[in-house]
């Protein structure tokens, strides 16, 4: 039974009400994604030959975000049996395993829903398997019931609970996998005679132990259960996310100095033997090679930092940015789509924009490239080998030859040739004695006002 096929059903309607946002609750984003796409995720180890998305009306970006799968429309909110019923047209008669989750719980491992899968496949052939878990407070979850085998009985209610049954630490995710060819018709049965007048997904798992079918329990962490309802939760599953990348990187090699203070991305990719020290943000779309050394509270976003390069401390590093081999970004110096060629050193107070510097040139404090005119930017070239003096404003689009030298203070308006020196502050004039007499004329007069006070 192991080639069975395998569809999902993800409950994604939410409005977040509690989140105080405009923005669909699956969408709030873990780690530089929205959540819905870790979920998506971990389906997707799982070789689905289909997911449908339950969605509630206008949530046109939480379709984008799960496309290309096909979402169904939940028009009214009346439980999550009702919400599973809104697949039913996208999914079809599905005649495998199909597993239902939530798109507000994203953070359901790959291994835990491979032991669903493997559990409805067993030789009890259960009809509903059921993803448990023991928090901390069990609080008002529901309680799983299970028998001397094992097997689940029953799914209580907490109100509904004897003290017996309260007494129960295993409780209900929510999350099943589903016997495909009697979910439909499981579906169907179920009522809305409670307090609620909603219809509950819970009720199937009494309908199929009336039906004579088995029913079954795998458990999951408390953890990767975690349902995000409140901005609060959503910073719990931040840190969980974060944590489980934080474990990846240092045992790939990665060297944290302080690791809660350390950000990564879902999609960040770094080096063995790369040293990151403390308050780092890694926003989307960054690679990092072997060796690098990142300083402390420096932001990188879309940007690549090739092997043995050193960043920071307070550097910024925006979309497009390429540091080589080697080379260096100091402090307070923020490099955007500009490419900074091996054993380049931009090191101090300084904007790179628009730009390459070539291999082995060295960029002078308080440098500047003035790449936007109000209308179009600008590029600038500098050569390798070039020397940029201190407060030097390069004015796109200007090329510096390899080997230039452009001296402190200037403004470079037209381009420099190889090797040459390019200055265009004035002449220093000196007036002998001025500022002894400056300093004796003004000490006077200060002695002078405090005489008539």
């Amino acid at each position: 039974m192991t080639d069975r096929k395998t569809a999902a059903i993800i409950l994604a309607a939410g409005l977040g009400t509690r989140m105080k946002s405009d923005l669909p609750k699956v969408m709030h984003p873990l780690a530089g994604r929205p959540m819905v796409s870790h979920l998506l995720d971990s389906i997707a180890t799982q070789d689905p030959d289909r997911v449908v998305a339950v969605i509630g009306e206008g949530m046109d970006q939480v379709a984008a975000a799960v496309a290309p799968h096909r979402t169904a429309i939940q028009v009214e909110r009346l439980g999550t049996a009702h919400a599973v019923l809104a697949a039913r047209q996208a999914l079809g008669d599905f005649p495998g395993d199909v597993l239902v989750l939530y798109g507000d719980t994203p953070l359901i491992s790959p291994e835990t829903l491979a032991r669903m899968l493997d559990a409805r496949r067993g030789a009890a052939d259960p009809a509903v398997v059921v993803l448990g878990f023991r928090p901390a407070d069990p609080g008002a979850y529901g309680r799983l019931v299970t028998g001397a085998d094992g097997g689940l009985e029953a799914i209580v209610e907490f109100k509904d609970a004897t003290p017996e049954q309260a007494a129960i630490d295993l409780c209900n995710s929510g999350v099943m996998a589903i016997d495909g060819t009697c979910l439909w018709p499981l579906l169907d049965r179920v009522g809305n005679d409670n307090a609620k007048g909603e219809y509950y997904l819970t009720d199937i798992v009494a309908l199929a132990r009336a039906d004579g079918r088995a029913c079954a329990v795998v458990e999951g962490h408390e953890d990767e259960l975690l349902g995000v309802n409140s901005r609060a939760e959503l910073a719990d599953a931040e840190w969980i996310v974060q944590e489980r990348i934080r474990r990846y990187m240092m045992d790939s090699g990665v060297t944290l100095m302080d690791p809660a203070t350390t950000f990564f991305s879902f999609d960040t990719q770094i080096g063995r033997d790369t040293t990151i020290e403390p308050n780092v943000v890694i926003r989307p779309g960054v690679t990092v090679g072997q060796g690098v050394t990142i300083r402390a509270f420096s932001h990188l976003e879309g940007a690549a930092v090739a092997d043995g390069a050193q960043v920071g401390p307070f550097a910024r590093l925006r979309p497009g940015a390429m540091i080589g081999e080697h080379a260096r970004v100091g402090n307070y110096v923020e490099i955007k789509n500009a490419t900074v060629e091996p054993g380049a050193k931009v090191n101090h107070l300084t904007y790179i924009g628009d730009a390459r510097i070539g291999a082995k040139a060295n960029v002078g404090a308080g440098t500047i490239t003035c790449n936007y005119d109000g209308f179009t930017k600008g590029h600038t070239d500098i050569g390798a080998g070039a020397f940029i003096g201190s407060n030097t404003a390069l004015v796109a689009p200007v090329k510096v030859g390899d080997g230039a030298i452009v001296g402190a203070g200037s403004v470079v308006t037209t381009d420099v040739p190889a090797d040459a020196l390019a200055v265009t502050r004035a002449p220093q004039q000196d007036l002998p004695g001025w500022a002894k007499g400056f300093r004796e004329r003004k000490s006077a007069e200060k002695a002078a006002k405090q005489k008539k006070g």
